[in-house]
């Protein structure tokens, strides 16, 4: 039977020999024997061993559970569910990575649009960015309840015009205009805008924002702390603290 030195086992391995020595000290790749000169001696069965280890470690399986899996009499019972522990682990690490490239990248296409660089102007992209997911749910919310609304007022529109019933236009009006205050109130409550001069969040009073002129994503408006007056970036409120 061949005996293979630290040096040879780490190169048939493709590791280098204080990996090799690392296992050793962990017991999780003791060597069959010593040479007189005390050198270390491993085995086929602990090459064979060897090349599991790194395969896990491939899987990225930690030493600790790598040197539980080996100590099991019987490591087909647990080796399925550790693989599957070790999945979850992974794509849960993948998704938190593409989370942190989806924002890097959005934060490069936003820094090509902001002209001139500051803190500042950083710090707002930075917040805006932060802000986005909670300012996505509440146009998601006012969107979900204007579809009833806005299904209602086509059916209204067309039993109208080709049968001649228009109650049901008539019950859309009266359902629109309450709900058409409401929701304006919910915008309004929920909502605040980023001063682009002294980077301050400020709410505007309820008129000067439903007449504003305004983008998808602005609003022009006369910031409160400064007294500014130009197109403020729209955030979720609430979360300035």
């Amino acid at each position: 039977m061949s005996n293979y030195t630290t040096g040879e086992i780490a190169k048939l391995c493709g590791v280098t020999v204080r990996t090799v020595q690392y296992y050793d000290t962990r017991g999780i790749l003791v060597p069959a024997a010593l040479s007189e000169g005390g050198r270390r001696l491993y085995s086929e069965d602990d090459l064979r061993r060897m090349r599991v280890i790194c395969f896990l470690r491939e899987l990225g399986l930690p030493i600790d559970t790598i040197g539980k899996l080996l100590r099991e009499e019987d490591p087909g019972s647990v080796i399925e569910l550790l693989l599957e522990q070790q999945e979850q682990s992974l794509k849960a690490e993948i998704d938190t990575q593409t989370e942190k490239l989806e924002k890097l990248e959005a934060l490069r296409r936003e820094l090509k649009g902001a002209g001139e660089l500051s803190v500042e102007s950083i710090g707002d992209i930075a917040y805006t960015m932060t802000n986005k997911k909670n300012l996505k749910k509440i146009h998601l919310t006012m969107g979900l309840t204007a579809i009833p609304v806005s299904i209602l007022e086509i059916a209204g529109i067309l039993l109208w015009i080709f049968k001649g019933v228009w109650w049901v236009f008539a019950l859309y009006v009266l359902v629109a205009i309450p709900w058409g205050i409401v929701i304006s109130r919910y915008y309004y409550k929920s909502v605040a805008y980023l001063c682009p001069q002294c980077h301050t969040v400020f709410k505007p009073k309820f008129k000067e924002m439903f007449f504003a002129r305004h983008t998808p994503k602005t609003r022009r408006l006369t910031c409160i702390h400064c007294g500014h007056k130009g197109y403020c970036v729209e955030v979720a409120d609430g979360d300035e603290a």
